[in-house]
């Protein structure tokens, strides 16, 4: 669980080896700071998804999500009823699961409500970003699936009407969304002061 080097030389976070997904994954998007408020909930959705299943499963599925979730639209999202729920339900491109499908519209509809009160989801997330750590973690075994931020992001979100985020869930936005940044000691792509 620490650093490994790749075949292209470069070391990188343990669990970015294998399938080629992961690593750009690990490369591109996991641990850089986002607010993008379309890609902020695209990641709030996914790691809802992901409960219970593995990241690579969500990965291969990802462009499936985009699609059959309008590129990520959230006022097209909110809208969405019983045609668009059995849509979902048929569609192989993604995770078919009742709870997380009706999850991702109610989420939708959370934020299009942080909207019309004159706030983001953006800056929502944000305020619950930690302090920087004062020394990148060593090893994997240093990583919390949880945190006192998390459980309070957790708390507001659900209090504001999302569903399927609790703490893990948002640790795990905050580590994909570069809230925190738990890219490894030895890392070739952690972000130089962050």
């Amino acid at each position: 669980m620490g650093v490994e080097v790749g075949a292209d030389g470069k070391p990188r976070c343990w669990w970015s080896a294998g399938a080629p997904e992961i690593q750009a994954y690990h490369d591109e998007v996991w641990g850089r700071p986002s607010r993008d408020e379309t890609h902020l909930f695209e990641m709030l959705t996914l790691e809802s998804f992901q409960s219970g299943l593995s990241w690579l499963t969500i990965l291969r599925k990802r462009a499936g999500f985009a699609s059959a979730f309008d590129g990520w639209d959230v006022d097209r999202i909110a809208t969405y009823g019983d045609d668009d729920l059995r849509r979902l339900l048929a569609d192989p491109g993604i995770i078919r699961h009742r709870g997380k499908i009706e999850a991702a519209v109610a989420n939708a509809r959370a934020v299009v409500a942080l909207h019309s009160a004159g706030q983001t989801l953006v800056d929502l997330l944000w305020e619950f970003a930690p302090a920087p750590r004062e020394r990148p973690p060593a090893t994997g075994h240093e990583l919390p699936s949880a945190t006192p931020e998390s459980k309070a992001m957790a708390a507001e979100l659900r209090s504001r009407g999302f569903r399927f985020v609790g703490p893990t869930t948002a640790y795990s936005l905050m580590q994909a969304a570069g809230l925190v940044n738990d890219h490894l000691a030895g890392c070739a792509f952690r972000s130089p002061g962050f």
